[in-house]
């Protein structure tokens, strides 16, 4: 059997700390057999690997996990639900289910932090599961489609149905984002009176195990002319029960500069790339200092494309001052769907077209939106972490995309979504 890289790692993991000091791999095995008593230990837990069962392998993919700089063509085990194991050649035995990733990029499951899929509840909801399955996406992040007059029948009726995760920002206004179609807009944070924060208080303690985050939208469309008054009360049931707060920003008022001073560390402002007005950029292209001071103090840039708020001459401003976003989110809705957004794979095309590195925009969609939800074991392949695996393809080829404001932008390269793993065993196709 081949040993690995990634072998040899998980190997020296289980030394004891106190020989890894030794910088001669010989040495330090001399050292071990002089302590007989943690020296039978160490290979006990080898053999405990050597007996592994898989109930899963993704056989022969390339591996890509930011998570753990890992970027190698290998096997993904999968036992009880969770991811056991990355190797070359990894045991089956005739209980094993395996697919052949062979050409294929094996990635953790994708993780979209802006979407709305309280469908039937909102007019603005899609279908979770119909989305993930042309996107690739193992766990949406629902953004504010429900507060907290209506989250018992979106937990009840959606997230506890669905096959796949469904986490919440719970939105601060009574019934969430309520008025949002084609025929009817209006902004629920214009209208004070309907903003609840003890009650989001209460459904976010009476649901932590779902519920991520506090949501709140501010700008022309969201607030009207209330200003920063929103944002002021959700930090307020934000600071109450300790969760990070997403903060939707639209045309001014307030400003760009006046929502970020307001944020704080872990707190994430979606729609980060929107066009003028209320761009990150000033009129010469630079960053502006309010966003690079946000970021080095901690909060999160996460993109939200949507119907109205994903520019491609932002984007190329921010990333030519190297300015990557943290995360990357659809938005999608069902004013998006068909387009401009579309779905996650197109949302993270349009990056890799506009020169940002794979493994940024595969961290982008993983282990940095992991983070944001304050949820490690998501996001990642390392051992023990939940079982959700995503398989892409990248097509080359001439591909037109298309921004918020209608430029188009011809792209070469095209992601793919090929099949989903959820908890351990292959989901979709």
């Amino acid at each position: 059997m081949r040993i690995g890289l990634i072998d040899w790692i998980w190997f020296f993991s289980f030394i004891p700390q106190k020989y890894i000091l030794c910088v001669n791999c010989f040495w330090t095995l001399l050292l071990l057999v002089e302590q007989a008593i943690e020296f039978p230990q160490v290979f006990a837990k080898v053999r405990v690997w050597e007996r592994m069962v898989f109930d899963f392998i993704l056989r022969g993919g390339r591996v890509i996990d930011p998570s753990q700089g890992v970027d190698e063509i290998m096997d993904v085990g999968f036992s009880g639900g969770k991811v056991a194991r990355l190797g070359i050649n990894l045991p089956a035995e005739s209980r094993t289910e395996m697919r052949d990733v062979t050409g294929r990029l094996v990635v953790p499951g994708l993780i979209d932090l802006h979407t709305h899929v309280y469908w039937g509840g909102t007019s603005l909801g899609i279908d979770a599961q119909d989305f993930c399955r042309k996107s690739g996406v193992t766990t949406c992040i629902d953004t504010g489609s429900a507060g907290p007059g209506n989250f018992a029948g979106f937990r009840k009726h959606v997230i506890e149905q669905s096959a796949v995760r469904i986490l919440a920002y719970l939105h601060v206004s009574f019934a969430g984002i309520y008025a949002f179609s084609k025929t009817v807009m209006v902004g629920e944070s214009e209208e004070l009176r309907l903003l609840a924060p003890a009650d989001a208080v209460a459904v976010a303690e009476a649901n932590r195990d779902v519920i991520i985050g506090i949501k709140v939208r501010v700008g022309l469309r969201a607030s009207g002319r209330s200003g920063t008054a929103p944002l002021d009360i959700a930090l307020q049931a934000a600071n109450q029960t300790g969760l990070p707060l997403m903060c939707h920003i639209d045309e001014p008022p307030p400003s760009y500069e006046e929502v970020l001073e307001r944020l704080r560390p872990g707190d994430v402002l979606t729609h980060a790339f929107r066009p003028f007005p209320n761009a990150p950029v000033d009129p010469q292209g630079r960053v502006k200092d309010a966003v690079l001071r946000a970021r080095q103090r901690g909060v999160h840039f996460d993109i939200g494309h949507g119907k109205g708020s994903f520019a491609f001459k932002t984007a190329r401003a921010m990333l030519a001052n190297g300015f990557l976003p943290d995360t990357i989110s659809s938005d999608i809705h069902a004013l998006c769907i068909d387009g401009p957004a579309y779905d996650q794979v197109t949302t993270l095309s349009k990056f890799l077209c506009m020169g940002m590195p794979l493994n940024d925009v595969i961290a982008a969609t993983t282990v940095n939106a992991a983070m944001a939800l304050r949820r490690p074991e998501l996001g990642t392949l390392k051992p023990g972490s939940v079982g959700d695996a995503t398989i892409l393809s990248i097509k080359q080829g001439e591909f037109d995309y298309v921004d918020v404001v209608g430029e188009h932008m011809t792209g070469d390269r095209r992601i793919v979504s090929e099949g989903v793993v959820i908890a351990g065993h292959w989901w979709h196709p």
